[in-house]
């Protein structure tokens, strides 16, 4: 699941890479663009990992019609949610970008990364449905492997298309859409292939968890919605903040642009051990094993969070040191911004893996709304004002601002550890 993650924010990551070629500008058009998509995807990501847990808990009590219920209705939630946000893009996308490039060069460019980007979102609701069921049941090397094969295609089509190789036009930071497009469609083609050889039995079995598909939808909309709007909140509140930064001057936003998606790859090691811990919880729920087994679990799966979080702070130290390596094509101050974000990034992961797996470990029990209340109120009373205060009101520089990260995990902490040593996640009973 760490290696899949990797993969996924890495395709980010080679997007920015690739692009930065071109210059601070069209850097910055990537990553506005994204930030726009990043709140479709975040919706979909978020009721992908509703059904993750859910699916575990139908895998742990080993009941088939469970499996088909969590299968068919998160995947019909996820398409409805892809089309709807695929709407609102085409909608709303343009304008947005409009209002918020800090140039016209940087607009015209953002228009067109998008425009083709935003092919990816069908793809990604059906990939990601896929790849929660298969994670919930144990499965999780089939996700993996489809990215195995999806990532060369982005990188290999992404440098054709973005200078034109190979006879083909240069289509500049388009081209790294469509690499990205492309990827995607070879992806969702491999997990429907290995979904049907997975749970094919499963269009077998009769009857659903409710009386009817219907109410069986309901019911899993009902359990997954706080879920969802839990992981929704911290994509848009991500994204939220991702436009704020674009007021900021043309460096500080290119350097931000690039250590984002270095956090967010670097900071999947510690963020899928969470996940996974809440999908093992889940399972072990589902089995109803006892409290000695669950604290056994959890104790070994914490002590793997620290040392995760270590193995974050290493990575991220390496990428600052080498930032004049990695990006030499961008000027000076940016490069230079880029490592004066080393303290934050050295002190963020223990924090915030500590959370992740008091979070996951809470879910899996089906005390969702404690959770969602847990991250909801730092993001929106915190995060994004801080946010805001900093770059429009104080000026502030970069570095300050991604400092408000940190802070946000600290205003988290005692809720979340609080909860879970009380222990009464061990003893709720899997919602129906």
């Amino acid at each position: 699941m760490t290696i899949k993650a990797i993969f996924l924010h890495g395709t980010v990551v080679i997007d920015a890479y690739l692009v930065a070629s071109l210059g601070e500008a069209a850097l910055a058009a990537v990553g506005l663009a994204a930030a726009i998509a990043g709140f479709v995807l975040g919706a979909i990501h978020a009721f992908s990992a509703a059904m993750q847990i859910r699916t575990a808990q139908a895998f742990g009590a080993r009941d088939p019609v469970f499996l088909k219920s969590a299968l068919a209705a998160g995947l019909t939630i996820s398409l409805v949610v892809g089309l709807i946000g695929l709407g609102l893009v085409s909608a709303f996308g343009m304008p947005l970008i409009a209002m918020m490039a800090p140039s016209p060069e940087v607009a015209a460019l953002a228009r067109d990364y998008l425009a083709v980007f935003a092919l990816v979102i069908v793809g990604e609701a059906i990939g990601q449905c896929i790849s929660s069921y298969l994670n919930g049941c144990g499965e999780t090397r089939l996700p993996l492997y489809s990215l195995c094969l999806s990532l060369p295609v982005n990188v290999a089509c992404s440098i054709v298309l973005i200078h034109g190789y190979l006879g083909l036009p240069a289509y500049g930071v388009a081209g790294a859409a469509w690499g990205s497009v492309i990827a995607v469609l070879v992806q969702v083609c491999f997990l429907s292939h290995r979904l049907t050889r997975v749970a094919g039995q499963l269009r077998k079995v009769a009857g659903w968890r409710q009386p009817n598909f219907t109410r069986t939808l309901k019911q899993h909309l009902g359990f997954s919605l706080p879920i969802a709007t839990t992981f929704l909140s911290a994509a848009v509140s991500t994204q939220v903040c991702a436009l704020i930064y674009a007021q900021l001057s043309l460096n500080e936003f290119a350097a931000l642009t690039l250590i984002g998606p270095w956090i967010n790859m670097t900071g999947t090691v510690g963020m899928q051990w969470a996940i996974a811990t809440g999908i093992i919880v889940a399972q072990l729920l589902g089995r109803r094993e006892p409290e000695a087994v669950l604290d056994r679990f959890l104790a070994s799966a914490w002590r793997g969070a620290f040392l995760a979080a270590g193995g974050v702070a290493a990575l991220l130290l390496a990428v600052c040191l080498s930032a004049n390596a990695l990006y030499a094509d961008l000027v000076a101050e940016t490069r230079s911004l880029v490592l004066g974000f080393l303290p934050i990034l050295l002190v963020l992961p223990f924090p915030k893996g500590s959370n992740a797996i008091c979070g996951n470990t809470l879910r899996a029990s089906g005390d969702t709304i404690y959770v969602m209340h847990v991250f909801l109120w730092p993001q929106w009373l915190f995060r994004v004002p801080a946010t805001a205060l900093a770059v429009l009101w104080f000026d502030a520089g970069a570095v300050w601002v991604l400092s408000i990260q940190l802070w946000e995990e600290a205003l988290k902490f005692p809720a979340f550890h609080r909860r879970v040593l009380r222990g009464g996640w061990k003893r709720r009973a899997i919602p129906d």
